[in-house]
Parts: C-alpha cells; structure tokens; sequence
C-alpha cells in the first residue's frame, strides 16, 4: 500500500511564500520508494511562448501506467491526476475571476467521461473516454469535508461564469481538448494561455474522488501521491521561451 499525503489546508500560507521563492524555475524532488512509480515526481517545469504554455512533469517510473479502478458509476468514482497548481488568475481561461486556485490537469477515471466535446480515444463514440489520459482546467478551494483538504469548485452551469469548453458538470472544471503527450517518465501539455510568464506553480500527483451521493463537494481532492515541493508552496516559475 502506498503512502498517502493530505494537501494542507494552510494553503493560503503556501502562496504567500511564493514571492520569497522566486528564484527557483525548475521543481526538482528526491525518489520516495513509499510512492508508486508512476505518480513519484522527480521534476516539474513550465514554459511560454507568450501565447501557449507547456507543462513538464518527470516521474521515476512510467508515467501513465496507474489509473484507477472501475466501480461502475458516477457516484462514488475515483480519479487519478496529474496537476500543475498555478498562480495563474481563473479568468485567464474563461472561469471567473480570483474565484481559487487555477489548476491544470492531467486525469483519467474509468467510471465517467467529462469531455463530450472530443473523442479521445477515436472510436467515434466522444462519451466512453474517461478512461483515457485527458487534460481539464480546474479550479480548485478548501473545503474541510474534503480528505485533502481541496474540491474542484461547485457551481451551477448557466449561471457561474465558465469557459465555453466546459462539459455542463456542476464543477469549475473545462475540458479543452489539448491532448497530453505521455512518454516513458515524461508527461507533457502544451496549452493555450497568456499571462503565464513568470507565474508561479507546483506539481502534485492527486487522488480525487466524486461524491459517494452525488451530492457537494461534488469532487474532492481525497490525498496526493506527491507534491514535489513537498509543501504546496508553488516555488517553479513558468518561464519565457
């Protein structure tokens, strides 16, 4: 059984410590032999071009190979995921503003599929690929119901503000179809954003977990396989091509 992490619910305290680490580009972590393989993040980085950002995350092993069980339902569904956490502002990308902590990640669930707009997989069928490597913008906030102390944000679709690439789902997630290129240790994202010089960020591989009711928190960050700053504090700068 793998160690288990909870993301501090200090995380404001984390942020402040931003401007103080600004130094720092690249986030670079230790092996932990307690984590999987697949989820023990070695290093992070973060480029722009001024009009796309690429997100790099290393793991020791080979990164993709562990997704979660089925359980055969929405509710009560596990994902697993690959997150960059940045200081990025919400309405950078369609959410509304100051409204969390603006999050990409990298996820794959078996029991659900959140990006009716694409077919990732290419069967034809855009509503069975869940289970594939696909990326989300999420917004992430406390919430002390949570196991990791984090929820992807509730809201109410036609009247919270949400990009046009969200899916309907009652969360502050959108799916915008940037595919994720996956290979051996690597994990990569290129999307499209502006702003993102040097704006600080984090890589976290997360646990998370829909509501077992189907009722808020909708979808919460249940524990982390790892965060490689150890602390949340978001030390690596997205920096300028």
């Amino acid at each position: 059984m793998s160690k288990s992490t909870s993301l501090p619910l200090t995380l404001a305290a984390g942020l402040a410590l931003t401007s103080q680490l600004a130094l720092a580009h690249d986030i670079r972590a230790k092996r932990d032999a307690n984590v999987p393989a697949a989820f023990d993040i070695l290093q992070a980085s973060a480029s722009t071009d001024g009009r796309l950002a690429t997100f790099i995350m290393e793991v020791a092993g080979n990164a993709g190979t562990q997704k979660p069980k089925k359980v055969g339902k929405l509710q009560g569904s596990k994902v697993d995921a690959y997150v960059w956490p940045t200081k990025l502002d919400p309405s950078a990308v369609g959410f509304e503003k100051s409204s969390g902590i603006l999050a990409l990640a990298i996820t794959a669930h078996p029991d659900f599929d959140d990006t009716p707009l694409f077919d990732e997989n290419g069967d034809g069928d855009p509503n069975n690929d869940g289970a594939d490597w696909h990326s989300h913008w999420v917004v992430l906030v406390e919430d002390k119901a949570c196991g990791g102390g984090l929820k992807v944000r509730d809201v109410s679709p036609g009247q919270d503000v949400l990009p046009a690439t969200a899916p309907g789902l009652p969360l502050a997630l959108d799916s915008p179809g940037m595919s994720p290129l996956i290979k051996g240790a690597t994990i990569r994202i290129t999307v499209p954003v502006q702003g993102a010089e040097n704006v600080n960020f984090d890589a976290v591989a997360a646990k998370l977990q829909v509501h077992e009711q189907g009722k808020v928190p909708l979808l919460c960050v249940t524990g982390t396989y790892k965060v490689a700053s150890g602390t949340l504090s978001l030390p690596g700068v997205i920096t300028k091509k």
